[in-house]
């Protein structure tokens, strides 16, 4: 959301910013590469076909647009030392679509905490694999509610008296706030509790699953003893430890797990099945077979893959967009405050980096997302 794209010198005095208008470049490119490799990767693997994910597109959408519609009118000014040169209504435009934009890709984030509390919290009536009625309207009302923060600038809250030309910025202070308040300040905190009442709600879920691992292991050792105090025919050993399955389940720190719980099996010599000798009976195990797989709400592995990649994403936007909103709102609550322009530059030019960032860490940290560009990218290359 470029807060100002101005300066004190006349346009007859300005000189070239030659690295900004490179680095724009770049920026530009990268923004456009990495969020259509998004979109497309989930466009056609079918692995990535998650609710989820949509809302990662959503998000990817609102940062592409961000790199054609903002970016080169942005670092056209910036390349021209801070004037703009172009008409005014060009300049509300260009502001109207910056703060609709950066407020857009908040309000994602913002949904996709909302989207992925409701999965922990209540799975029964989570959909993964379509996006249902709820989700839909939970992405429609990110962009109408960020169109609404947006549209006073495109109704002329920016036309003051004694407007400057060659500034292009917002020229209301009050909207100032007001637009920092709905598109950052009150969304974050939200976001950043739902995260936190998300993974409570995930480490509560793993403790059960846990406990529920280990009650039956119990049953299963329970059932070897048993056998061995039956004096039965030395039939061959009894197995000596738990299957490797379980054991390395239980030692599993992390949240990986099939996507429906089953009773472990016991391993039981094919003998001893057919042997007239009575031995114990536990209801909770079946021997030598697989028990009929119950239907339950559980969150699976690719989401928890999912959920993991999130806080980054989260981490590195609060990363790059809160100086520019502190310092933002600052301006505008401070008139006599002197905040440099180099600074303005230097914090707008962070919030725009966040647009490239998030494909680079979907790569990183997604396996679906990190197989389909390893796939896709030597193909585009060849």
């Amino acid at each position: 959301m470029s807060a100002n794209i101005s300066s004190t010198l006349q346009p007859a005095l300005f000189t070239y910013n030659v690295p900004a208008l490179v680095f724009g470049i770049l920026l530009i490119i990268v923004i456009i590469c990495g969020n259509v490799l998004v979109c497309l990767s989930v466009y056609k693997e079918k692995a990535l076909k998650t609710t989820t994910n949509y809302f990662i597109v959503s998000l990817a959408v609102a940062d592409l647009m961000l790199a054609v519609l903002v970016l080169p009118l942005f670092v056209y000014a910036e390349f021209q030392g801070g004037v703009w040169s172009l008409n005014v209504s060009v300049c509300d435009g260009l502001m109207t679509m910056d703060v609709m934009l950066c407020t857009a890709s908040i309000f994602n984030l913002c949904a996709i905490s909302v989207d992925r509390f409701i999965a922990v919290s209540i799975p029964l009536n989570y959909n993964r694999k379509h996006v249902d009625y709820r989700q839909i309207i939970l992405l429609s009302a990110t962009w109408l509610l960020a169109l609404a923060v947006a549209s006073p600038v495109i109704f002329g809250i920016n036309n003051v008296p004694q407007r400057d030309p060659s500034e292009c910025k917002l020229e209301d202070n009050n909207y100032v706030v007001y637009s920092s308040v709905c598109s950052f300040f009150i969304p974050c905190p939200i976001m950043l509790m739902l995260y936190f009442g998300m993974f409570h709600g995930l480490r509560k879920w793993e403790e059960t699953r846990k406990a529920k691992l280990r009650n039956s292991i119990q049953a299963c050792r329970s059932l070897q003893h048993a056998a061995v105090a039956a004096a039965l025919p030395p039939l061959g050993a009894l197995p000596a430890s738990l299957p490797r399955v379980i054991e390395r389940d239980l030692a599993q720190s992390s949240l990986e797990e099939l996507d429906d719980f089953t009773q472990p099996v016991c391993p039981f010599p094919p003998e001893y099945k057919n042997s007239t000798i009575q031995t114990v009976a536990y209801s909770d195990i079946q021997y030598g077979q697989k028990t009929q797989r119950k239907k339950r709400a559980k969150i699976n592995g690719r989401e928890r893959k999912a959920m993991r990649v999130l806080p980054v994403v989260v981490g590195v936007f609060l990363f790059c967009w809160t100086p520019f909103f502190v310092v933002h709102t600052t301006r505008a609550l401070c008139e006599s405050c002197h905040i440099s322009s180099d600074l303005m530059s230097t914090v707008t030019w962070l919030g725009y980096v966040n647009s490239a960032l998030n494909p680079i860490i979907y790569t990183v940290f997604n396996t679906e997302f990190r197989k389909f560009f390893r796939g896709f990218v030597p193909r585009c290359c060849c």
